[in-house]
């Protein structure tokens, strides 16, 4: 087991970053791309088959306003999921804030596509009616339900990717037959698994922590490794003289820490050694300043 990430995965991990944004939206865009021309051609034979009398552009304008829609409230189905994160322990209570995030993302589906719809035809000279909205939106929700849960799936899929592909970490675990190397209850190191592949991060390695969902993202090195817990478990794992809290969602070491400057609002920023600025609420700062200037 080596005690430092593989370098192979690192120039990986290096080489997609750029790549990311790109990657993440033209995943998105030719997905939606995709299906707005597939079922523009599949309603418009349907509508042949049963000899419904519409304009050639008619179900172009249905299925690219609805994927448009679609398209534009991705943003807010990723927001949700990291709100409100699903895992097995928690979906049961989860499920009941899902349903309702459906019917909101339905809701502002239908009503986006009727608004692109009404004014695509208006500028062709012709008039949309979506009928009665009672009927017609339970119609679109049995259809809206799929497409959510779809999302949420793909969403969390790649999450599921990105942790594999920097890394996982968690607390080294006594062997089945022999005491732990070390009290679990403060531990020195991590162990991180990534690409198949385990190696250990050193707690004093650690420049910060920030709470993202059900994980606190372990900062090394320009890097950042998942670990599934909540803040205040890992608080409790780490050595108090060396780290401190200076946000509900960070954690920050102290022998990083490059400055701190205030902010108008009584805040303040603390500025670690590479850079980074990290947000340090009022109420952490006094103790933040004095433990700063006894390291100093």
């Amino acid at each position: 087991m080596s005690n430092a990430p593989p370098p192979a995965a690192d120039a990986d991990w290096a080489r997609f970053q750029p790549w990311r944004p790109w990657l993440e939206w033209g995943f998105w865009i030719g997905l939606f791309l995709v299906n707005s021309i597939a079922n523009s051609i599949t309603v418009d034979l349907d509508l042949r088959r049963v000899q419904v009398d519409v304009r050639g552009w008619e179900p172009v304008v249905w299925e690219f306003s609805s994927n448009f829609v679609a398209l534009l409230l991705v943003p807010a189905i990723v927001a949700f999921t990291r709100w409100r994160p699903l895992e097995f322990s928690t979906w049961r209570r989860r499920l009941a804030e899902y349903l309702l995030a459906s019917v909101v993302w339905s809701a502002l589906h239908v009503a986006g596509m009727v608004a692109i719809r009404k004014a695509v035809y208006a500028a062709l000279g012709a008039h949309y009616d979506f009928g009665d909205w009672v009927s017609e939106w339970g119609y679109e929700y049995l259809k809206d339900a799929r497409g959510f849960a779809s999302s949420v799936l793909i969403v969390e899929a790649y999450r599921l990717f990105l942790r594999r592909l920097q890394g996982e970490a968690r607390l080294l675990s006594a062997p089945d037959d022999a005491p732990a190397a070390e009290p679990v209850a403060r531990p020195e190191r991590f162990l991180v698994r990534k690409l198949g592949k385990e190696f250990l991060v050193a707690a004093a390695d650690i420049e910060w922590l920030q709470a993202s969902g059900n994980y606190v993202n372990l900062h090394v090195r320009g890097r950042d490794y998942p670990l599934r817990c909540t803040m205040a478990q890992i608080e409790e794992k780490l050595d108090p003289a060396r780290f401190r809290r200076v946000h509900r969602s960070w954690v920050v070491n102290l022998d990083v820490i490059d400055r701190i400057e205030p902010v108008d609002s009584g805040d303040a920023r603390v500025v670690m050694q590479d850079g980074t600025a990290v947000p340090c609420s009022r109420r952490y700062r006094s103790a933040l300043r004095g433990e700063a200037t006894a390291a100093a």
